[in-house]
């Protein structure tokens, strides 16, 4: 019944932007879609998933892996059970399946690695091309 679905992937550009998108459903999961803080992770191919953002149930605080940091923001919309993910200057690097994900640790335990996420996504590819 809880799903969460992830939309935007694709092709682009390196420099390009793109937004990635993760919408929640189901019966229980959109009552308290805001009691979940959210996370993006990725997993290129040949590689371990990696973490590479996450946020608050309220959206006032963000964590972000270096690699994306200031060319990433995620937000959050609670009205409409909805995550967001703005890539900027996309670099080839940023390859990878992008999973969004949901748990009921703090934004900050997942940033740590100490946050166990309850609901995952199925991905949305995204290439960037040099």
């Amino acid at each position: 019944q809880v799903q969460l679905e992830e939309s935007g992937g694709g092709l682009v550009q390196a420099g390009g932007s793109l937004r990635l998108s993760c919408a929640a459903s189901g019966r229980t999961f959109g009552r308290t879609f805001s009691s979940y803080a959210m996370a993006w992770f990725r997993q290129a191919p040949g590689k371990e998933r990696e973490f590479v953002a996450s946020i608050s149930w309220s959206g006032a605080t963000t964590y972000y892996a270096d690699s994306v940091k200031g060319r990433f923001t995620f937000s959050r919309d609670n009205d409409k059970n909805t995550v967001y993910l703005q890539m900027n200057n996309l670099k080839p690097e940023d390859t990878a399946v992008y999973y969004c994900a949901a748990s009921l640790f703090h934004a900050y335990d997942i940033f740590h690695g100490t946050g166990d996420m309850k609901y995952w996504g199925k991905g949305t590819l995204v290439t960037v091309s040099s």
